[in-house]
């Protein structure tokens, strides 16, 4: 029996940890976390242990579709490649004829790989590629932009080292990430305290010191009147914000008035418990960190909230300390040079970006939420075509249905997947790329305290008919003629290419399936550090807050009360499933098959409503049935779901129709997001609960 083993990167999620692959016979048997990767160390979640779940699997695309009947009706005819690349092409190239290239977007998940199809849209001529920020951290990435200058993925949290860290709904032990936690849990044993404040009370809330239980909507309150005692009480850093902190007399000004006795009015929470955060955050600091959030509470104030956690955050003084901030080091800063890009020697696009003219848009440009808008409108040009590479904007973004409305404005939607995604089902064409142990990736940087280059190996052949991302793009760029940027026949000429600058070879990654950039921590001098905005400074105020009509911060207002029989819907995550992707899952839907309704005890019993009960919710134009979780640890005025349940997709036989998607019950607010960060605000949605 030929037994052997890979390095390579998990693709559970999009954290994408180092991982061991055992293989036998040149068939994947065994998954470990790398046991070289400290905070890893042989670990894994649920998600990454079911891998091999996901690999064996025959519930997912194992050969070109093209669509037959109508968009979403489930007729699909199995194509070839050539097949499916030459319908592609066909369309592409009428499409540039009558609109020109400026009419193709792409969309993907982001993350460490995204050099490949940033360049394969360029390659084309076009400037729209998106993320799916809008839908996840780009509320938290503009506001940290906005006091650092650096965005949310170049600063990391040493929370190993960390003595006192508060916890806005980021749900670290079920949300997870197997370093994260384990660093967390590092800080614990250390003597860590954890300050966790929720609608309901998580697996993260049973693992913190002190749990505070927020009315909805109001997290900014909180945060606001924490800024109050620390400024008010000169608990604050005054050596470091004297020295980076620009604008402060303007912070102090604008908090004065939101003291803890308002902040109790408004969240439910005494006001002895938000000055008792406030001191024991002082108290440890700079070892003290607020999370900026990873998502952050999604309300329309939920930029505000998040900048003001960042603020928090500087007058800790916890920035390039341990135990605090650390701004994440590239190749550069350990004294190498970095990966070539594959997008060089490229011409920009003449166009700018869809959403670069807009009126009254949001900080940034690539916002999913806009390109829905230029679709639906054809302004300022028409887009015609859509790439979804990765991505499931329709399981992701709210109002389904709305959505679909928006996307038949589309001569062109390709669904470029591992799995059955609900946009996948409504597209015209779907690829199916190979699964994370058949394919190799482009080389990537993770950058931190000790940058690294880490590589993504095959493990296996592809079982099925499906190709690697990096082969796909190759094959379309050549036949829409743009194969002078794409010349590469394997992805060893891509990585040689890729390292080419650095002085490694691909025989380097061979033995941990990953290169150190450098061997000790890096830090910047104390009184030296660098941040990026204009100024050079920790700024209150911001020039491009202002450009988009915003204030530094916003003047707090009191959210909305849901009306008798109705609640605020919050939706999150379990340590189970990631998003929309694995409810299929033969492993992960034997553990979590369905989600179920939070609801508070006192307003069930209001209801008749029992534990177990099934009930009906519904809000204007859509209403569905789900079993009731009653429970005390969940504000009167919320109801709460696991996000990603209610496949409409039969193939998948395992999770079809089971539970609710709460995307569903989002009616009107495809178009509602942060006026400033441009983050959909997702818990501006109300429903009716009724026993069924």
């Amino acid at each position: 029996m030929d037994r052997d083993y890979v390095y390579s990167m998990c693709g559970m999620c999009a954290t994408r940890c180092p991982i061991k692959v055992e293989t036998k016979n040149g068939m994947a048997t065994w998954i470990e976390g790398n046991p070289h990767v400290a905070g890893i160390e042989g670990a894994l979640c649920a998600k990454g242990s079911a891998g091999l779940s996901l690999e064996y699997d025959h519930e997912r695309p194992q050969s070109p579709l093209i669509r037959e009947g109508a968009r979403g009706e489930g007729k699909w005819k199995k194509a070839t490649w050539d097949e499916a690349l030459d319908y592609i092409a066909e369309r592409i190239n009428k499409i540039k004829a009558e609109h020109g290239a400026k009419a193709i977007a792409l969309a993907d998940r982001g993350g460490l790989f995204t050099d490949l199809t940033k360049t394969f849209i360029k390659a084309l001529g076009s400037p729209n590629y998106l993320d799916h920020d809008d839908t996840c951290a780009k509320n938290v990435n503009m506001a940290i932009q906005s006091v650092f200058g650096y965005g949310r993925g170049d600063m990391g949290y040493d929370f190993a080292n960390c003595k006192y860290l508060v916890l806005f709904g980021r749900n670290v032990f079920e949300s997870l990430q197997v370093k994260e936690v384990n660093n967390i849990l590092d800080g614990m044993e250390k003597g860590c305290k954890i300050t966790y404040i929720d609608v309901r009370a998580t697996v993260t809330a049973s693992k913190s010191h002190r749990f505070l239980r927020i009315r909805p909507g109001t997290d900014y309150a909180m945060i606001l009147a924490l800024m109050n005692v620390i400024i008010k009480e000169r608990l604050y850093d005054v050596e470091f914000v004297n020295r980076y902190f620009q604008d402060f007399a303007d912070l102090e000004s604008f908090v004065i008035k939101y003291t803890p006795e308002w902040a109790e009015k408004e969240t439910g929470i005494p006001a002895f418990e938000i000055m008792n955060v406030a001191r024991e955050a002082a108290a440890a600091k700079p070892q003290a960190i607020f999370h900026g959030g990873w998502m952050l509470s999604r309300y329309i104030d939920s930029f505000y909230a998040s900048r003001g956690l960042y603020l928090l955050n500087a007058l800790m003084g916890n920035i390039e300390v341990k135990g605090g901030l650390i701004i994440g080091k590239g190749a550069k800063d350990a004294g190498k040079k970095g990966l070539r890009s594959l997008s060089e020697g490229i011409p920009e696009p003449q166009d700018k970006i869809f959403d670069a003219t807009l009126p009254g848009k949001s900080l940034g440009t690539g916002h999913v939420v806009n390109l829905y808008k230029v679709i639906k409108t054809g302004q300022p040009y028409p887009i015609k075509a859509l790439f979804a590479y990765r991505y499931d904007p329709m399981a992701s973004l709210p109002d389904p249905d709305e959505q679909k409305k928006v996307l038949d404005n589309l001569d062109l939607l390709v669904s470029i997947d591992v799995n059955y995604s609900e946009t996948g089902w409504y597209s015209d064409v779907i690829l199916p790329e190979a699964t994370y142990l058949e394919r190799s990736n482009i080389i990537c940087i993770q950058k931190g305290q000790k940058p690294a280059f880490f590589m993504r190996r095959q493990a296996m052949k592809p079982r099925y008919d499906s190709k690697p991302g990096w082969e796909i793009f190759t094959l379309l760029a050549h036949r829409l003629g743009a194969g002078q940027y794409f010349p590469w026949k394997s992805i060893e000429e891509i990585w040689n290419y890729q390292l080419e600058p650095t002085g490694y070879k691909i025989e380097d990654f061979d033995e941990k399936g990953f290169v150190t950039l450098c061997k000790d921590p890096i830090l910047m001098p104390r009184d030296a550090i660098k941040f990026t905005t204009p100024s050079g400074k920790i700024e209150f105020k911001s020039e491009k807050i202002a450009k988009v009509g915003g204030q530094p911060l916003a003047e707090y207002k009191t959210p909305k009360k849901p009306e008798e029989g109705t609640y605020r819907l919050v939706f999150g995550r379990s340590g189970v499933h990631t998003h929309a992707q694995t409810q299929n899952n033969i492993y992960l839907n034997e553990i979590l098959p369905e989600n179920h309704l939070w609801i508070n005890d006192k307003e069930a019993e209001k209801l008749g409503i029992k534990n177990g009960d099934k009930v009906e919710v519904s809000t204007d134009g859509y209403s569905g049935v789900i079993k009731a979780f009653v429970t005390p640890h969940i504000h009167p005025e919320a109801v709460f779901m696991y996000h990603g349940f209610g496949s409409e997709i039969p193939l998948k036989t395992r999770s079809f129709g089971k539970g609710l998607r709460d995307t569903r019950f989002q009616k009107g607010l495809l178009e509602t997001v942060d006026p400033v960060g441009g983050g959909v605000a997702y818990l501006e949605a109300m429903v009716r609960v009724k026993k069924a």
